[in-house]
């Protein structure tokens, strides 16, 4: 890294990550890709960034980068709220478990009782000691988070 790069080096680098890129493996680090290309760290993000406009990549906080998803985009938030209405279920009927909720959405407890919270905070949830949540209220296109 003692010399500069030659300029477009981090389009060059974003069509060699294009090509390793493997569906479900995070990508190395920025440490580990400015090392193995031999480049500084902004060419990387650079490149990266190249990947993210083009949706082949996204940031994952905590983690560094991942392949895009390829599936549901929208956030943990709308899709648990989105159980009531795809489910079919009215108010009294019972919400899913935060266990189903985790294997349904591959999300965290943690994330999951985040948004049951919250949810229960907005009025659309109750819960019943013994008997789980319920559903308290149906959401409306504007009452979303």
């Amino acid at each position: 890294m003692s010399e500069a790069s030659p300029r477009g080096t981090y389009l060059v680098i974003a069509e060699a990550l294009r090509k390793e890129i493997k569906e479900d493996e995070p990508l190395p680090s920025e440490a580990a890709l400015m090392r193995s290309h031999s480049v500084s760290r902004n060419t990387i993000r650079r490149a990266l960034k190249v990947l993210e406009a083009d949706g082949v990549v996204e940031p994952a906080p905590g983690i560094g980068w991942r392949p895009a998803r390829r599936g549901d985009r929208r956030s943990l938030d709308e899709r648990m709220i989105d159980v009531i209405t795809e489910d079919s279920l009215s108010v009294g009927d019972a919400y899913p478990s935060e266990a189903k909720l985790c294997e349904r959405f591959g999300a965290s407890r943690t994330a999951v009782r985040r948004v049951l919270a919250q949810m229960e905070g907005n009025g659309l949830l109750a819960t019943v000691h013994g008997k789980g949540r319920t559903v308290r209220a149906l959401p409306t296109p504007t009452g979303r988070p």
